[in-house]
């Protein structure tokens, strides 16, 4: 697999939109079910609000958040915070309060862009439940509050603000004020370099603390490049994702693609399986980029058969054209990536893309992509293993993150500038294959759950004793969310492994588990509840000598107690 030839424009923001307006402006750049947008009108909308936000203070490395679903304002929005030199801060929509407030105080956001409601999302009520002396403020202006002491200013879209939030206005974009700001404006954008921080994308760490991932503009826009160039994207090409732009998957292998090479970037703010297809077939998407579950809706979705998705060459394989696809499903070749390095780190060209992994690779997912290295190690004593044995996963190279919020950097990498990807896998002849993970996190649907998280707000219900979460393999998801729980006020377990209760309690046992569940409505983002909490004893929690838990004995346990209530 060879390197594309690098961008042949600076790879910054400013001048990313610059050179998409001049050479594909009347062409589509970002459509939706409900909106359309050319690339010359997101390089003069974002440029106009940009202006307006220059004239609030807002500038090279200030803090941004971005609170909107995917769509038209979300690109917009960014790309005027992001030619001015700000560091943009995605929020994900499916924050509860308490979620809401570590990351708002983790992130040091200055200003937060956004929508004031989103389908049952109340963000003003959330924002005073997070920031309680907003529900006193009284007055306009800079805001100064003792539970985020870095944020000054919040506006959002909507009507019937409360006194603390300005009005937001992105599309339609505010006028611009005079030919003297804009060329500000224009200015702020030539000081922008390819080595300032772009983003501060936020995921799961293996200890459920906020874990803010910081990127540039020079790795986020040139691996966006190249990918594309590697899976053959270019401008006669159209993009569909529902993954959020809040996260990697969507941003970058989504929108970054999109932008980088010309194409259409097409979304929805929530997916609906039946709405996805009519889009699909109505905007001749040639790729679609989602995770499992959702291309398993479409499948099944009863308009599948009669819709016209002929302009399909990638990411449906059911959907695609028999000389576009390799003969067999098992032989396609997948990708592994993760926030830390851009997204995809082992990737396949159009060509392996179409023709699907030899036989003897069966199963792989993909080879390193050019300029990123890759090294296998023992976890034990980081000595390096040959090739075919399995152990943990390091990278190396042109893509990786700066660096971690608040983390210093002898922290995130080690003396050699290796990243440790928690990941497990082996090579064989340079192709990669996944096995694993090396620590506890959780990898569903996309999204990263950590277990401590989760397991601090169960324990501290009152009818938890011990509270256990894993992920249980899925072929849909990848992993299903699983808690196991030892009750406090010995509620029997929901099955009759290691237990001889009368199926009474074990109803009790069952009504404990929706309860719980309940309960961490409203406290946790929806994809974080476990799916299923298993009562369990004392006496079924798999202890190591050294007085830790068994973390695959409890996944190997979790998997008999769900397999023992099917046949109940």
């Amino acid at each position: 697999m060879d390197l594309p030839p690098s961008p042949d424009f600076r790879p910054t923001v400013p001048e990313l939109l610059r050179t998409a307006a001049e050479r594909w402006g009347p062409r589509d750049c970002v459509v939706t079910p409900t909106e359309r947008m050319t690339f010359a009108q997101l390089d003069d909308r974002s440029a106009r609000l940009a202006a307006e936000l220059a004239t609030q203070g807002i500038g090279k490395g200030s803090r941004v958040g971005l609170l909107f679903p995917n769509g038209v304002d979300w690109v917009i929005a960014w790309a005027a915070a992001a030619r001015l030199g700000a560091v943009t801060v995605p929020v994900n929509t499916f924050y509860q309060a308490t979620e809401l407030a570590r990351f708002l105080r983790h992130s040091d956001l200055q200003v937060l862009l956004g929508v004031s409601a989103f389908l049952h999302h109340d963000y003003v009520a959330r924002l005073e439940a997070v920031a309680p002396e907003l529900a006193a403020y009284r007055y306009g202006g800079p805001l100064l509050l003792g539970s985020l002491p870095q944020l000054r200013r919040i506006s959002l879209t909507g009507s019937a603000l409360p006194v603390w939030a300005s009005r937001l206005s992105v599309t339609p974009a505010p006028p611009r004020v005079d030919g003297g700001l804009d060329a500000v404006v224009t200015a702020m954008g030539e000081d922008v370099t390819p080595a300032d921080p772009l983003l501060v994308t936020y995921t799961s760490g293996s200890t459920g603390e906020p874990k803010g991932v910081v990127h540039g503009h020079g790795p986020l826009l040139t691996h966006a490049f190249n990918l594309g160039a590697l899976g053959g994207i270019g401008e006669t090409c159209r993009i569909w994702t529902p993954m959020p732009l809040c996260w990697v998957g969507g941003f970058v292998f989504g929108l970054l693609r999109a932008l980088t090479r010309g194409a259409c970037f097409v979304t929805q703010e929530t997916f609906d399986a039946g709405t996805a297809l009519r889009l699909l077939a109505d905007e001749r998407v040639t790729d679609v980029a989602a995770w499992p579950g959702v291309t398993k809706a479409l499948l099944e979705h009863a308009d599948f058969p009669s819709t016209d998705l002929r302009a399909l060459r990638a990411g449906l394989y059911e959907a695609v054209a028999p000389d576009r696809r390799p003969p067999d499903p098992g032989l396609a070749i997948g990708s592994l990536g993760m926030s830390e390095t851009c997204g995809p780190h082992t990737f396949k060209t159009a060509a392996e893309e179409a023709a699907g992994a030899p036989e003897a690779y069966r199963g792989t997912f993909g080879r390193p992509v050019p300029g990123i290295e890759h090294r296998i190690v023992d976890p034990e004593t980081g000595h390096d293993l040959p090739e075919g044995a399995e152990g943990e996963v390091l990278v190396r190279g042109y893509s990786l993150l700066l660096g971690l919020h608040k983390r210093d950097r002898a922290t995130v990498f080690d003396a050699d500038g290796w990243y440790h990807t928690g990941d497990r896998g082996y090579f064989r002849d340079g192709w990669f294959f996944f096995t694993g993970r090396q620590n506890d996190l959780i990898k569903t649907g996309g999204s990263n759950v950590a277990p401590a998280e989760v397991e601090s707000l169960l324990l501290a219900d009152d009818e938890v004793k011990l509270a256990f979460v894993v992920g249980v393999p899925d072929e849909i998801r990848g992993e299903r969310v699983i808690a196991l729980v030892v009750p406090s006020g010995g509620v029997a377990p929901v099955n009759r492994l290691g237990s001889a209760e009368p199926s009474g309690l074990a109803r009790d046992g069952a009504a404990l588990g929706e309860s719980l569940r309940g309960r961490l409505r409203g406290r946790l983002s929806s994809y974080k509840i476990p799916q299923h909490i298993l009562p369990i004893t004392d006496g079924q929690v798999p202890w190591l000598v050294s007085q830790k838990v068994d973390r695959r004995a409890l996944v190997a346990l979790a998997r008999r107690l769900l397999s023992d209530q099917v046949t109940a």
